[in-house]
């Protein structure tokens, strides 16, 4: 109101003008209205000459209209802001006639005692401050009601933002609350009387949006009997389309027979217009047969589908039905019909598309949500069409070479305009999985050959060639030309992550650890996920003693992938800087493995704890019965607490698993001698003997246990075999009396045997053998009078047996 009348106040001065601006408005007029003499003035009355000029005040004569400014007739306006009226005279009070521009009817009326003003609302008495604003009144029922139900709007919205951006939760709340609003505003309405004003629509958004919320928060009975509560309402003449919501309910439950129900009660409600809701829910139906296992019946539903409206995701499924029917000749042309499916929305111009289309899509300054999504959709497409020809090549013909064959040969044939992809391109990833294939049917040539084929294609599928050779030169042990692979593979793609895992490897093998490691780091930096690069990491931490480091490494790994390799390799690294304890508990979160309960039983040996010991190492020998260390040391074990009998069978079954072994023959023979069964032990000893006469510990056992069991001829007989065994081996003698002797009774040379110096006569060779046996008894028996054991160097103690 302020700024009115000040405008007012500002024009009325204009009009008002000194006498003085007048006269010098005069004068800058002077010639406005002079024109030539042969063009008589419009403005003046006939029969005047030229114009001289304005006309005098009070005059009736008419004059040039004023302009908006406020001149008058055409020319400048005055200095000053003024109208250029001549003083002196009036206001044209006595006009008869109306000027040509008035401006009488706005408002704008000059004064003559020149104080003039422009208030046409006749607000000149109030030019102070604003009147304040003049307070809302109490809103009245149906207004609080309209309110409220703006209220119950707002909060739909936002919970459907809510469910959006993926907080369920809140979205429930929200949806609650929605709820109880629009409940209260119902029975408001009533009690006002206002029943009429009930909005249905609100009614039903709310109620849609309660079942959604309930069902997004996985509440699926309070979902389902809000969508009953719905359906059931005859006022919603489009509800009986929820059902298929309750159906997916059904479904998500494993409830298919219910959810069958409730997608076929949806589709008869569904008019025949509506051909792409009554496919969609068709295709419903069918996968849950396909979940109840009734797979003809599934098929019968997806080939209606496909005789009106096929689609790739169809297609896929009625293709997956023939496979698992194993109907060899139905899954070929169904594949050749897959081919064939056009991608929706794509036109004849992008046949020529580029088929490096992605590369180019990443340097465009805006972005087309548009084109992504149709992108993402040939993305699809080719995922479908390529899963289905590597899960088919295999089993549609008895060789699934043949069967390889066919696919490519129909990549080939086919012209795939619509999943913007060149047939090469296809053809390459086809090949690619023949490849493969080969490999896991352990043809390495055949796969080698395969993946040298593409050195002559693009460089995308040359690197992923040369990755694969890599691995597959590496697990053959040819590291020299898998090395070669691998650092094409690198200079191909340096940002693919498995190309720099297998180079790191090959360093892994030469024992490069620095490097390995690099690599390693470099390929995490690429993919921080990778689960190989992190495991090698860890590896090759270890194996440069970083042991904290290769823990961190292993930790990390441990959160992101459970497995029992990362339990075992933190429970030895624990093991290794010194922290049994803690070892201890690793290892026991790995499953029932051998090697982790006999790595306890070793752990508890160490720390003294032989009952532990003996349990882990027991358990191992239960799950493998053929770990030759378990075995060991449970017979030593045995040994030690002088419990042979057990022991002679943990020695016997290492036996069997090691026949050529002596070793353990030895010790079930010294086994039987050690509880007292001399004649077992003997037999067994000769046995041995017999089946190996070139070892010299079983003669040596032989002697002591003829001379405990007072066989003393057999005594001295084996210790002569044992002497020439000896001899022959650069062993040192032993002679069962305690010193070596010649055959004349006079020290000899323990590095001599016993008949080192005997005649070449035969005659006296057999008087040294008979005096020698002479002695030779004398000396035995002197020892049993003496009841002593014979004890020597070379005698075994425990008769070797391993050691705890």
């Amino acid at each position: 109101m302020t700024d009115l009348g000040g405008f007012g106040a500002a024009v009325g001065g204009g009009w008002g003008a000194p006498a003085a601006r007048g006269q010098e408005d005069d004068a800058l007029y002077g010639g406005f209205t002079s024109q030539p003499a042969a063009v008589a003035n419009p403005l003046t009355t006939p029969g005047t000459g030229a114009g001289a000029g304005f006309m005098p005040t009070g005059s009736t004569i008419q004059r040039p209209p004023p302009s908006q400014g406020g001149n008058w007739g055409w020319g400048a306006q005055t200095p000053g802001g003024g109208a250029g009226l001549p003083t002196g005279g009036s206001m044209l009070k006595t006009m008869d006639t109306r000027p040509m521009t008035s401006n009488r009817a706005s408002g704008f009326q000059g004064k003559q005692n020149g104080a003039a003003s422009f208030d046409p609302l006749h607000q000149g008495h109030s030019l102070g401050p604003a009147m304040p604003l003049q307070k809302r009144a109490d809103n009245s029922p149906e207004e609080q009601c309209l309110e409220l139900e703006k209220r119950v709007n707002t909060l739909i919205e936002e919970s459907a933002m809510l469910a959006v951006q993926k907080d369920y939760s809140l979205a429930l709340e929200k949806a609650i609350e929605a709820a109880k609003k629009e409940r209260w505003l119902c029975k408001e309405r009533e009690k006002l009387g206002l029943g009429d004003q009930i909005n249905i629509d609100l009614t039903y958004s709310v109620h849609f949006n309660l079942a959604v919320q309930y069902q997004n928060a996985q509440c699926y009975q309070e979902a389902l009997n809000t969508y009953t509560l719905i359906v059931r309402n005859k006022q919603y003449a489009q509800s009986g389309r929820l059902r298929v919501n309750m159906g997916n309910i059904y479904y998500e439950q494993k409830k298919y027979p219910y959810a069958i129900k409730m997608y076929k009660m949806a589709l008869d409600q569904v008019p025949g217009t509506g051909r792409d809701i009554r496919f969609r829910i068709t295709r419903n139906i069918a996968n849950a047969y396909v979940r109840l296992g009734q797979y003809q019946d599934a098929i019968n539903h997806y080939e209606v589908i496909m005789k009106d409206s096929s689609d790739i995701q169809t297609g896929f499924n009625l293709l997956l039905c023939y496979y698992i029917l194993r109907d060899k000749d139905r899954m070929k042309r169904q594949f050749l019909k897959l081919l064939a499916i056009k991608l929706a929305g794509v036109t004849e111009d992008d046949e020529e598309e580029d088929e490096h289309e992605s590369d180019k899509a990443g340097m465009q300054l805006v972005e087309d949500s548009l084109l992504s999504e149709l992108r993402e959709r040939r993305k699809q497409h080719s995922h479908y069409i390529l899963t289905a020809g590597r899960l088919i090549a295999p089993v549609i013909d008895g060789d699934w070479e043949k069967g390889f064959e066919f696919v490519v040969n129909s990549f080939k044939q086919t012209r795939f305009s619509d999943i913007k992809q060149p047939r090469t391109r296809l053809t390459s990833e086809m090949e690619m999985c023949w490849a493969l294939q080969y490999l896991k049917m352990q043809k390495y040539d055949r796969a080698i050959e395969c993946l040298k084929a593409f050195e002559k294609k693009d460089k995308t599928l040359k690197a992923r060639a040369a990755c694969n050779l890599s691995y597959l030169y590496f697990l053959e042990g040819d590291y020299e030309n898998g090395d070669s692979y691998a650092n094409m593979s690198v200079e191909a793609d340096k940002y693919n992550a498995r190309a720099l895992v297998n180079k790191g490897n090959f360093l892994y093998v030469r024992k490069d650890y620095d490097k390995a490691k690099e690599y390693y780091l470099e390929a995490l930096s690429v993919e921080a996920d990778c689960i190989e690069a992190l495991y090698n990491l860890g590896l090759a931490t270890k194996a440069l003693h970083h042991y904290e480091e290769s823990l961190r490494v292993f930790k990390r790994l441990q959160t992101m992938v459970d497995c029992v390799e990362v339990t075992y390799q933190l429970a030895n690294l624990y093991d290794l800087i010194g922290r049994h304890d803690i070892s201890v508990e690793w290892f026991k979160k790995a499953p029932t493995d051998p090697a982790v309960f006999a790595r306890l039983g070793t752990i508890f040996a160490r720390e003294d704890d032989e009952s532990q010991a003996f349990h882990y190492h027991l358990e191992a020998y239960r799950y493998l019965p053929v770990n030759m260390e378990v075995i060991n040391w449970l017979g030593a074990y045995f040994v030690k607490n002088e419990v042979y009998e057990k022991a002679m069978r943990y020695f016997e079954r290492a036996a069997q698993i090691q026949p050529a072994e002596v070793k353990w023959q030895l010790l079930v023979a010294s086994c039987y001698r050690r509880i007292g069964a001399f004649p077992q032990a003997k037999k067994m000893y000769e046995d041995i003997h017999r089946r190996h006469p070139e070892n010299a510990e079983c003669p040596r056992y032989l002697v002591h246990l003829c001379k405990e069991m007072g066989l003393t001829d057999e005594a001295v007989a084996y210790h002569k075999v044992l002497a020439k065994l000896e001899k022959r081996q650069g062993i040192s003698s032993y002679s069962p009396t305690g010193e070596g002797r010649n055959g004349e009774g006079t020290p000899y040379d323990n590095n001599q045997s016993a008949d080192q110096e005997a005649p070449t006569n035969s005659r006296r060779a057999a008087e040294v053998a008979a005096m020698d046996n002479e002695r030779d008894k004398d000396a035995l028996q002197e020892e049993k009078e003496k009841k002593q054991r014979i004890e020597d160097d070379d005698e075994l103690d425990d008769d070797d047996l391993p050691g705890m």
